[in-house]
């Protein structure tokens, strides 16, 4: 498990500005593996790729009106940009493993859940990190309304959520560890 180094740039503010103490950034085993694998893409081919475009687009002459050039420079940049945010997101967050779970009778980050609404329709969704979430993947956000509500509930519990078109109740019907 990699052991969470809190950035005080992440901690949240009071109302006079002031930070308060960091929160936890957690991430699922699946979830980090993704963005190291998006991280070392774009390390190993997109970014070598758009160098060698703008080196290229360099050596055709006048910098300031060459299009492929000023391009090239601005994707350069969002992809630095971007290798910067997962490398910090990799280096500070808490790792978390499901199927390691000790106790898996209620709701706890990982877990995936099946939910019963009030049609009786069923759903199921894992719970998982604020950068890893995907509502058609069946990931919610451990810091959504429905991802709130759901923590340390058992199965047969019924939560109340309020979404945007209105209340919801839903009924906890199974939790894995997978």
């Amino acid at each position: 498990m990699a052991q969470e180094v809190p950035d005080p740039s992440d901690a949240p503010e009071d109302e006079e500005g002031e930070e308060q103490a960091p929160f936890r950034r957690y991430l699922t085993r699946a979830g980090a593996e993704r963005m190291h694998r998006e991280l070392l893409q774009l390390l190993n081919e997109a970014r070598p790729k758009v160098t060698a475009e703008v080196s290229a687009a360099a050596a055709q002459g006048d910098r300031s009106e060459n299009a492929e050039y000023i391009y090239g420079k601005k994707r350069l940049r969002e992809i630095d940009r971007r290798i910067r945010f997962l490398s910090k997101r990799l280096d500070t967050a808490t790792i978390v493993t499901p199927a390691e779970q000790s106790d898996r009778s209620k709701v706890y980050f990982g877990a995936t859940v099946t939910l019963e609404d009030e049609a009786g329709a069923r759903f199921t969704y894992q719970i998982v990190g604020s950068d890893e979430i995907d509502a058609t993947g069946g990931r919610i956000s451990v810091e959504s309304p429905m991802g709130r509500a759901l923590l340390r509930k058992a199965p047969g519990d019924t939560v109340e959520v309020r979404r945007p078109r209105g209340e919801i109740e839903l009924t906890l019907v199974d939790i894995r560890y997978d």
